[in-house]
């Protein structure tokens, strides 16, 4: 395992990045990360591994053919695995060509850069090279039923521009791997959460305005359900289809921690009272703070994941529990000021090289 090499784009983002700590802190393969380094991508998230001999980075755009050609002459990876995406609903709505141009065409670049590299190689690397693309539960649209679940097999009925977008990455994925024989390896996942959660999205949304005094905007009526899943569990996961998955297969990884978006707020209301009971000035209860606002367009209901295929075929479960890893969660952000302040701060951009290159 030592030699192995394993290319991870998106590796700054938040699920990438926890990746990559992983992969470090807990195996013995060699990491490039390669990420173009948008608003997303915080290589303060990759610190506590950056200086290690294994760890290298390049800051290149996925839609850059030539610099993936690059990266992939002079590191020789063993495994892809493809994070670097647009992935904000929200922002998908405000302008969706980025979501084109990076979760589409930039998958098609990686795919042909992955394929020209896979062909040169010597007849034993080639059968031991994969390709792991990570995608979403959104590309299945949404859910009737209270007790249904998304499977391997449940068709695509994606919502958004940013679900479609991924859905569009996943088929092209699967195209290479009928067509051109690429060994390819497909996962989608649900709504993660956890350390390094870059603060527009819901969760640290929330924990960071309510630090602050400020207003907790909820969608509708907060009734929307979502399958939460720790994000250092997805990680494990991800490493492990990566290396043990079987080519050509789909597998979905879910937390079993279905939550009504105002239940997860309440919770992280009532975590704050009990970790964090200095209140900004004016504030009685964090639960004050919580402001019903207009849902935005499209909006699907109800996402849950049935991950029974990666557990019985993979060995692989949650290690953590919605209320543990929420719990993990906010007392990592209240320790942990001063990684978010930059983000708010705009600082975090000035980082654009990083420590860790090599």
């Amino acid at each position: 395992m030592s030699e192995k090499k394993i290319l991870v784009t998106g590796g700054a983002g938040f699920i990438g990045s926890a990746v990559v700590r992983h992969l470090i802190a807990d195996t013995g393969y060699y990491v490039l990360n390669i990420d173009k380094l948008t608003y997303a991508g915080n290589l303060d998230s990759i610190a506590p591994v950056a200086d290690s001999q294994r760890y290298s980075f390049a800051q290149i755009d996925i839609c850059d053919r030539k610099s993936l050609d690059s990266a992939f002459k002079e590191f020789q990876p063993d495994i892809v695995m493809h994070l670097a995406a647009e992935s904000h609903v929200d922002r998908s709505i405000d302008g969706p060509g980025d979501f084109i141009e990076t979760n589409i065409v930039g998958t098609y670049q990686l795919l042909e850069a992955s394929r020209a590299y896979w062909v040169s190689l010597p007849s034993d690397k080639k059968n031991t090279f994969r390709f792991h693309h990570i995608s979403t539960d959104e590309v299945y649209g949404d859910l009737e039923g209270t007790e249904d679940l998304f499977t391997e097999e449940t068709p695509y009925a994606p919502s958004s521009p940013y679900s479609a977008s991924k859905a569009s990455s996943d088929h092209l994925v699967r195209a290479w791997g009928r067509t051109f024989g690429l060994p390819i390896v497909v996962t989608n996942c649900s709504n993660n959460y956890g350390p390094y959660h870059f603060p527009e999205k819901l969760i640290p949304h929330m924990i960071l305005n309510a630090l602050s005094g400020k207003s907790l905007p909820v969608y509708g009526k907060g009734n929307q359900v979502r399958d939460w899943l720790y994000v250092e569990d997805h990680a494990r996961a991800l490493v492990l289809v990566a290396t043990e998955g079987v080519i050509g297969e789909t597998y979905n990884i879910g937390g079993h921690n279905e939550k009504q978006n105002l239940e997860v707020v309440h919770t992280l209301c009532d975590l704050l009272e009990e970790l964090h009971p200095q209140k900004p000035d004016g504030v009685t209860s964090y639960r004050d703070l919580i402001e019903f606002v207009k849902d935005r367009p499209g909006h699907d209901l109800r996402y849950a994941i049935d991950a029974s295929k990666i557990e019985k075929e993979l060995g692989w479960t949650p290690q953590e529990t919605f209320e543990s890893g929420l719990r993990k969660t906010v007392e990592w952000y209240l320790n942990n000021h001063a990684w978010w302040q930059r983000v708010l701060d705009g600082e975090y951009r000035l980082n654009r090289i990083g420590n860790g290159q090599g």
